[in-house]
């Protein structure tokens, strides 16, 4: 491994940008706009997270971002991601540093920008980031001073920049594999659309073929967990078509919640609101996995008669296009929140297919999702070797073999 140095000796500058008024919206390409810090949070730089900047000031250009610029994130209520990094690649003109962040610009003759960003995300110097974090009114942030002392192995910039390679043949080959899981995806999509276009459901609603409906538990203070505390699924659970088990609350239950919330797996979850109208009444099967949890109030649970209607077949037709456009049809807002009521839920169109015509669609669905499942996986795989290989050289205890 090199030897260790402190960040600030292999750096030309360490800036933090400014706190100026900004609008939601994101700036036109002659406007000037202020860098989010979603642009850095999602392991590479995404120049389309900023906001309109409403005020000119002379500092701009001198805190315009420029490719080749390390970020880091300064300040945020989440101490997992202060200190989070990325190269800022593909920069559009006129984007300025906030004061949630900094830029870190290396001295090119000593240090690699790309090799630095590696650096940052190690699991030594995220070490010493959360060493040197202070947390104040519910955020955390990172001292420049504690920036700047950061000890860095120094590698040869030969070596530097063969570690990079390295990383860039993995991010390569993932690239490939995700693009492959997309096409995959969009393919299946339109395939399963048009087996459901292709549906009569004139004339018939969802009431018909359900045999209940029933949203969850009404939330409060007196269902903070204690000792009773029970897992529950939130709106933020139920994504369109699957349900993300990776952060499961839990509330304080009593004895009769779970004969009258209980989920069982076949039931089908639909949101009841979303600021956003193709979100609205989005729908997601519940597994075994999901099994025994509890819902909370903003969801509704269909069950059906399963000699009647396969629970995936009815989770896919709501979140078809037909089902969506009605929502959209109906649905209204003054808050900036579209929701829907059971009424309007018993009401949608429902269209009367054969079970085994169902199931044929459900399989075709299954077999598709069984593909993308698949090179999800191989890539999953292959990020986790690629983070121990990148781990290694990074640590020195591998080098990168040139032969």
């Amino acid at each position: 491994m090199g030897v260790e140095v402190p960040l600030h000796e292999l750096l030309l500058d360490v800036g933090v940008g400014v706190a100026k008024g900004a609008k939601v919206e994101p700036p036109a390409d002659d406007e000037w706009g202020l860098l989010r810090l979603g642009a850095l949070t999602s392991g590479e730089f995404t120049a389309s997270q900023a906001k309109r900047l409403m005020t000119w000031d002379p500092a701009y250009p001198r805190l315009e971002v420029r490719a080749g610029d390390v970020l880091m994130v300064r300040v945020n209520g989440a101490q997992a991601l202060v200190g989070a990094s990325c190269v800022a690649k593909n920069v559009r003109p006129r984007l300025v540093l906030s004061d949630l962040m900094y830029r870190l610009v290396p001295d090119p003759e000593r240090l690699n920008a790309d090799f630095l960003g590696l650096m940052l995300a190690s699991d030594k110097v995220r070490r010493q980031i959360r060493r040197g974090m202070r947390g104040t009114s519910g955020q955390f942030q990172l001292p420049q001073a504690e920036v700047k002392k950061l000890q860095i192995p120094l590698f040869p910039l030969s070596e530097q920049r063969d570690i990079v390679a390295v990383n860039e043949a993995f991010e390569r080959r993932i690239g490939d594999l995700e693009r492959v899981a997309q096409k995959r995806s969009t393919l299946l999509s339109a395939a399963v659309s048009a087996l459901l276009r292709s549906q009569d459901s004139a004339g018939k609603t969802l009431e018909t073929t359900m045999i209940s409906c029933a949203p969850g538990i009404t939330l409060g203070s007196h269902r903070a967990p204690q000792k009773r505390a029970t897992g529950y699924l939130r709106v933020a659970n139920v994504r369109m078509g699957w349900i993300d088990t990776s952060d499961v609350a839990s509330l304080e239950s009593t004895s009769s919640d779970r004969p009258r919330y209980e989920l069982e797996a076949g039931d089908v979850l639909v949101v009841e609101g979303h600021a956003n109208p193709e979100q609205i009444g989005r729908a997601a099967l519940v597994g075994p996995a999901e099994e025994g949890l509890l819902y909370q109030n903003h969801l509704f649970r269909l069950r059906f008669d399963r000699d009647e209607v396969v629970p995936e077949f009815a989770m896919l037709w709501l979140n078809s296009e037909a089902v969506r456009s009605y929502w959209i049809s109906r649905c209204a807002t003054s808050s900036g929140l579209y929701t829907i009521n059971s009424k309007l839920l018993a009401d949608a169109p429902f269209p009367v297919v054969p079970i085994e015509e169902q199931r044929k669609i459900v399989e075709t669905w299954r077999t598709g999702i069984r593909a993308v499942d698949s090179l999800q996986g191989q890539i999953a795989k292959l990020r986790t070797i690629q983070q121990g290989v990148i781990e290694d050289l990074l640590s020195g205890r591998t080098r990168v073999n040139r032969t």
